[in-house]
């Protein structure tokens, strides 16, 4: 998995501080042109041939971070009038990710290459195993030919000093239903009725040519205008910022919110439903149940999996119930989910109680545009806190958990979790779909899946070290009830 803490995602979370800072400023349609040229001067040293062309792709950023999609990319707007459509759009737009065409690296296929480690032993191992035979030893080392090969990777098995390494492409090899692939100039193209929205490409492309659609310019014009913008932040923001509870609401208020709501209260009701509907379900002989709170697993389900599809939770997610929770007490309130999750975005469109959805990124970038030091802001106190169980939805496991504890025959429960749906998590999935298809019995009747290995806290707009934010969950939710 690609840390984190790149180029690539620096530049991305620069050019959020950037706009926030000039939203803020009411300087955003003027401002927001000269971005590329102040983050890439001329005499600047050039990630590609020259800065003029890392001009365009910061260009295409830009435009992403605004909320466009760059395959609408017209070289002939400016980018003060992309900055003034956004300013007016009244809802974001499908789909929630774009694929930015300068900044692809146009990879080469996947293949297998030798190198200058080969000792072209006398064992030849990668020569003997290769069921092509595409393999030949000249000029004292192995040589594969590329037109022969099927990329079986035998020969990468059977070499005994790893002389022989794969060259994988990122973005293809991180999604896992094959919804990524080149089209005839060998760019990268998202085939969106695949797509899970799970945003693995976009963490994994060292190129950043993966890029959400921001909402960041939405949510600040609504503050902006004095709409009471309240923020329903997810447990696995919390685990973002180094903070004692109480100092993110503070932030949050001090950031232009007019009230915020933790996301942990919906997932206490969506444990509470999910406990009442398993119980229901192994009384009337359901042989299996799957959570539902994740949205890239339900999507998954529903395109690559549908024999899954009746054994899913009807229960609603986290999101949906603190976003009902807030437009109950206020139906004028303008709903902000805050979450490290692309799916979520897909998830708040579809959905009539939340109006935006704001990653840990945007939200880190509004704290610095604003210049809010999180650490020196003044607790707020909190009456009634949720569960820890609640919040501990944002790791893996901490679902199944919530459920159990609120079960009246915990005993009975047999959970599964499958932590993150790469390949082998797909093939997981697919398994239980077709015994539960073929009505046999499963090795568990209750399945948790996260999409993001180690849950939540893992997203792909995540702004801390998946390791140091699990440490975080852990102090947040001690303090739960």
């Amino acid at each position: 998995m690609l840390n984190i803490n790149n180029g690539a995602s620096k530049i991305k979370r620069e050019i959020l501080v950037r706009i926030a800072k000039l939203q803020l400023e009411g300087n955003l349609e003027e401002g927001v042109h000269y971005i590329p040229r102040e983050m890439a001067p001329r005499n600047s040293e050039s990630f590609r041939c020259c800065v003029y062309h890392d001009r365009e792709v910061l260009r295409l950023r830009v435009m992403a971070r605004l909320g466009h999609s760059v395959e609408d990319y017209d070289d002939e707007k400016k980018l003060s009038e992309f900055a003034r459509e956004a300013l007016e759009r009244e809802k974001p737009t499908d789909p929630m990710l774009t694929v930015l065409d300068d900044a692809c690296n146009a990879c080469v296929r996947a293949h297998y290459m030798v190198t200058n480690a080969c000792q072209a032993c006398v064992a030849r191992p990668c020569m003997m195993n290769c069921p092509k035979n595409c393999i030949a030893i000249t000029g004292g080392r192995a040589h594969i030919d590329p037109e022969a090969c099927v990329n079986c990777g035998i020969c990468m098995q059977n070499c005994p000093y790893h002389a022989i390494i794969r060259i994988p492409v990122p973005c293809e090899e991180a999604c896992p239903v094959d919804a990524i692939s080149k089209d005839e100039n060998g760019k990268e193209r998202i085939d969106y009725s695949k797509c899970t929205f799970c945003g693995a490409c976009m963490r994994e492309c060292p190129f950043g040519a993966m890029m959400d659609k921001g909402q960041i310019v939405d949510v600040i014009r609504k503050i902006m205008e004095g709409k009471k913008v309240v923020a329903l932040y997810a447990p696995a923001i919390a685990a973002q910022f180094r903070a004692v509870p109480g100092q993110l609401e503070a932030a949050l208020l001090k950031a232009g919110f007019s009230k915020t709501f933790e996301v942990a209260h919906g997932a206490d009701i969506t444990a509470d439903k999910e406990a009442e509907e398993f119980e229901e379900r192994m009384e009337r002989g359901d042989a299996l149940m799957t959570t539902s709170c994740c949205p890239a697993y339900v999507r998954a389900v529903r395109i690559h999996a549908p024999e899954l599809n009746p054994c899913v939770s009807e229960t609603r997610s986290p999101m949906h119930y603190t976003a009902e929770m807030a437009k109950k007490e206020d139906s004028g309130y303008v709903t902000v989910f805050i979450g490290p999750c692309l799916a979520k975005r897909k998830e708040g469109l579809d959905d009539p109680y939340v109006d935006y959805v704001l990653s840990a990124e945007e939200l880190g970038a509004l704290f610095m545009a604003k210049e809010i030091d999180l650490g020196s802001c003044e607790p707020l106190s909190c009456s009634s806190g949720p569960t820890a169980s609640g919040r501990n939805f944002a790791q893996s496991g901490g679902v199944a958990e919530a459920v159990r504890i609120r079960l009246k025959h915990p005993e009975r429960l047999k959970p599964f979790v499958i932590n993150g749906l790469d390949a082998a998590g797909m093939k997981q999935l697919k398994a239980f779909g077709k015994a539960a298809a073929e009505g046999k019995s499963a090795e568990a009747n209750l399945v948790e899946v996260m999409a993001c290995p180690g849950g939540c806290i893992a997203g792909p707009s995540v702004i801390t070290n998946p390791k140091v934010a699990a440490v975080q969950l852990k102090k947040y939710v001690s303090t739960g009830k």
